[in-house]
């Protein structure tokens, strides 16, 4: 599931959303909640998220305050900004922000919903991952789990979006009702990969994304690449890339200009 953090003063506005979301977006998960751009901040500073929902009229800080500072921390993130003020200069500047939408309040369920597809689609490229329209992905359950190269999918889909998780041999296939022994063959038969190199190799990739696209302490890009020990995870890194960490983002920094 994609991570999405959602940012609403009002609490029963705010709890109307999640379960929209959570009705309307099944691929998309609620993981952080603020009621307002200073305690949104707090969750992003220890926290990724894939999207920011937020409003703009809030206490202590505006929505269009929070999607600027939350550009700099992560310039990739996808942000949506929703608000019962309809004025266009409100429009207008979030764009500036790069937000990738703009919804009124009292927020209509199939716009809500179009603008999740339209991220949804933009995650999975930026991610690697097929494209499945909506309708093929509401009847994956009931679809042939003997086609290996849907399982396959479905396997490095979850591996992507949650490398941060249990991803254990025994766990990812109990997900796809499968024996532990017979998916890693099949893993490897598919990708040419064995199963724990693939993981390996995309939590190094996920922590490079954070190390460049975020001023996060290596502890935490350790913590959300999944390494509990960031001995472990410097350790890994450097050996992955000849670089420590600290050099991998210096290096990019200097590269870029910054």
């Amino acid at each position: 599931m994609y991570k999405v953090l959602l940012v609403e003063d009002e609490t029963v506005i705010r709890q109307g959303l999640r379960e929209l979301i959570v009705q309307a977006a099944p691929q998309f998960q609620v993981v952080g909640e603020a009621a307002s751009g200073a305690e949104a901040l707090e969750v992003l500073r220890c926290e990724v998220p894939d999207v920011l929902i937020t409003d703009i009229r809030m206490r202590e800080m505006d929505g269009l305050s929070l999607v600027g500072f939350a550009r700099e921390m992560y310039p990739d993130l996808l942000m949506l900004i929703i608000s019962g003020y309809g004025e266009f200069e409100y429009a207008r500047k979030a764009m500036e922000h790069g937000v990738l939408s703009y919804l009124l309040k009292p927020i209509e369920r199939h716009e809500l919903v179009k603008c999740l597809q339209k991220m949804q689609s933009l995650l999975d490229r930026r991610y690697g991952l097929a494209t499945v329209s909506a309708t093929e992905r509401s009847g994956v359950e009931e679809q042939d789990m003997g086609d290996t190269r849907k399982i396959i999918r479905s396997v490095k889909e979850h591996i992507h979006q949650h490398p941060d998780g249990d991803l254990r041999l025994q766990t990812v296939a109990s997900l796809v009702n499968l024996n532990p022994t017979y998916l890693s063959q099949l893993f490897k038969t598919e990708t040419g990969n064995n199963y724990s190199e693939y993981i390996a190799e995309t939590r190094i990739e996920r922590a490079k994304w954070l190390l460049v696209n975020s001023g996060l302490k290596i502890y935490d890009v350790a913590r959300l690449s999944g390494y509990q020990s960031p001995k472990h995870f410097m350790l890994v890194f450097k050996q992955q890339t000849g670089r420590t960490a600290g050099e991998y983002r210096d290096g990019y920094s200097k590269q870029n200009g910054q």
